[in-house]
């Protein structure tokens, strides 16, 4: 989709920055085919960071993306992307001698979308702090710092973030951690559940699904999602969102929890849901909306978003979160 003239005219006034993944995906050009049988793809940007800071970016929001990619042309593939999408750079290392990440993605709605990743010595891990991305982060005040648990599989980013989510704490920011657990990422789920539970006292807002919800419970020695919800709200979180697919979506603060349905809409690929939403819900999370408004419009944005093929290049723009009529269900 290309990028509206007016999208270098959005308001300062809404600053985040996002740490984390960003990667090159391809998508099958031939919907209906099992992925082992697909010749054809179409690529684009992805990573969960790079796809919620393109999402922020398209809703508004000066946002700097904080990510490491490869010397080659698929890093010169990301960095050009983003750049296209009004996504600041300054932040944004290049290292040699290690490849950005790569998924490929099977389109066949409603359910199909069986994907391959590959992290061979992937560049996202070798985040290292830096001057630039301290600027970037102090450029963000009064805004939002959001970073996802893939960030902490490995050194030196796990360093990075943890390192980056108490300076966003000491300098006012509101921190948000999406939780993303990528399996092909981790020796084992429990060590992903652990590294995710250690952040939160850095964190006001926790995003996660149902799969990342039983993580952070068996690491809190809490079954229940609600039960591990109010632990988290004990350590210090704002709020804690889980997303339950076509159930809908839940969220937990001090004043209590509430539920809203899952958006209807026609489902083309479910992938890059769960970033839509959190793009979405950040929005209107940043700009002081209710608890209830921010899930509606994080709804909104996940259901534009399966609606059509694509993470970062599928997010939508202000105009496109108005109401559909349509019938179907989507998975967040």
């Amino acid at each position: 989709m290309p990028v509206p003239a007016a999208i270098s005219a959005r308001p300062a006034a809404l600053r985040a920055m996002v740490l984390g993944r960003a990667g090159y995906d391809l998508y099958s050009a031939q919907p209906g085919q099992p992925l082992d049988q697909v010749r054809r793809f179409e690529a684009g940007l992805g990573g969960s960071s790079a796809n919620i800071a393109v999402g922020l970016a398209r809703l508004g929001w000066r946002v700097s993306l904080g990510a490491a990619v490869s010397a080659d042309a698929v890093g010169r593939f990301i960095r050009s992307r983003l750049a296209a999408e009004g996504v600041h750079l300054g932040a944004l290392q290049t290292v040699a001698g290690h490849t950005s990440s790569m998924c490929l993605t099977e389109i066949a709605p409603p359910d199909g979308a069986e994907q391959v990743f590959y992290r061979c010595r992937p560049a996202d891990e070798q985040l290292r702090w830096t001057r630039a991305l301290q600027a970037e982060l102090r450029a963000a005040h009064g805004g939002l710092f959001l970073t996802n648990g893939t960030s902490l599989c490995a050194l030196p980013s796990r360093a990075t973030t943890l390192r980056a989510l108490a300076a966003a704490r000491r300098a006012g920011l509101t921190t948000v951690l999406d939780v993303d657990y990528r399996e092909s990422s981790w020796p084992s789920a429990t060590a992903a559940g652990r590294a995710a539970w250690a952040a939160l006292p850095l964190v006001d807002v926790v995003l996660a699904n149902e799969v990342e919800m039983r993580l952070l419970a068996a690491a809190a020695r809490r079954p229940g999602g609600d039960r591990v919800a109010r632990t988290m709200l004990a350590r210090g979180a704002r709020v804690v969102v889980c997303k339950q697919g076509a159930a809908g979506v839940v969220a937990y603060s001090a004043a209590g929890r509430i539920r809203r349905p899952a958006a209807a809409t026609p489902v083309v690929s479910t992938v890059g849901a769960g970033d839509g939403f959190a793009a979405g819900f950040l929005d209107a999370f940043g700009r002081g909306q209710p608890l209830a408004a921010c899930l509606e419009r994080g709804s909104a944005s996940a259901a534009w978003v399966v609606a059509r093929v694509g993470c970062a290049e599928a997010m939508p723009f202000p105009a496109d979160l108005a109401p559909r009529p349509g019938a179907a269900r989507i998975v967040v």
